[in-house]
């Protein structure tokens, strides 16, 4: 366990930066003289994939050693990944889960693997929860849980220095692409990636929650983070098939026919709405001839 104010050193997990992006021949995209490229930030590491490793980093650097608490749902990746880099840094971690309920239940797949990569786990009700940002309620959740002391990250890894990380992602990407693609949940991706790309290129974001609030919490977090506004982005917030954790079985067919044409890990909570969306886009004709089109593989399936 490292001591107070010891701030873990990263470069021991090897990430593997910048991420590689590779050209892919699919007919769906060249028929209509289009470009895909997929960039593949699920090849960072093993377990801290793609941007829970960009919003992640700087979080843990600036926790230095203290406990590291954040929030997320029954099948949060995010809390996921808090708790695997707890494992790897030797950094405790508290979970907060959303749903006083299922403290009496077994944990599902993923909660259980928090757990066994160490992570203290602390359920509260959903309206709690939905407060949690209120100063009052946030100290009450941290004595509750009994880490008054800890280092907070938001819930799914959102805040200044995460957006900052995320602007590595849209450097990378400079000259690459004309539009670069990415799904969205809080917003922190995009709002870096489109602050690190060159003019002319253009973020476009695919949310997976239903609610319409993206938008405006894009834009706060840009202001936190560099002042104001930055880059060109947009969303289309058609391809969250019901919401966060919803699927169909078009979306998993969908996924399956990715894979096996492309031979890549499709994550279905994320990646595989993205990558409809963008097939969908291009058969609505809304990319010019002779685009090319990133998309953004932020994570792939977690092993139960």
């Amino acid at each position: 366990m490292p001591s107070p104010d010891t701030t873990p050193d990263l470069t021991t997990l090897h990430p593997r930066l910048p991420s590689p992006l590779q050209e892919s021949e699919d007919e769906r995209f060249t028929r209509r003289g289009l470009r895909l490229l997929l960039k593949r930030d699920d090849l960072i590491h093993p377990e801290l994939i793609g941007n829970k490793w960009r919003k992640l980093a700087p979080n843990l650097e600036a926790a230095a050693g203290r406990t590291v608490l954040t929030f997320g749902g029954a099948y949060s990746n995010h809390l996921r990944a808090t708790a695997a880099a707890g494992r790897l840094l030797g950094l405790p971690t508290v979970g907060v889960v959303r749903g006083q309920e299922l403290a009496d239940r077994p944990l599902n797949p993923s909660l259980a693997r928090c757990v066994a990569d160490g992570m203290r786990l602390h359920f509260i009700d959903r309206s709690t929860y939905r407060h949690k940002s209120e100063p009052s309620t946030l100290a009450a959740v941290l004595h509750a849980a009994g880490a008054q002391d800890a280092y907070v990250v938001p819930e799914g890894g959102s805040n200044t220095l995460a957006v900052r990380g995320c602007r590595a992602l849209g450097e990378e990407l400079r000259g690459q692409a004309d539009v670069v693609a990415v799904a969205c949940g809080t917003g922190g991706t995009l709002a870096g990636l489109a602050a690190g790309l060159d003019a002319g290129q253009r973020a476009l974001a695919v949310p997976v929650l239903k609610g319409g609030f993206l938008e405006d919490d894009v834009r706060r977090l840009q202001a936190g983070a560099f002042g104001g506004p930055r880059g060109d982005w947009r969303l289309d917030d058609r391809f969250h098939f019901g919401g966060y954790a919803r699927t169909s079985p078009e979306l998993d067919a969908f996924a399956r026919d990715f894979e096996q044409r492309h031979s890549v890990p499709v994550e279905g909570l994320y990646v595989a709405k993205l990558l409809y969306g963008l097939v969908t886009l291009a058969e609505e004709g809304a990319f010019p001839r002779g685009t090319a089109v990133a998309a953004v593989v932020t994570g792939s399936p977690f092993p139960a």
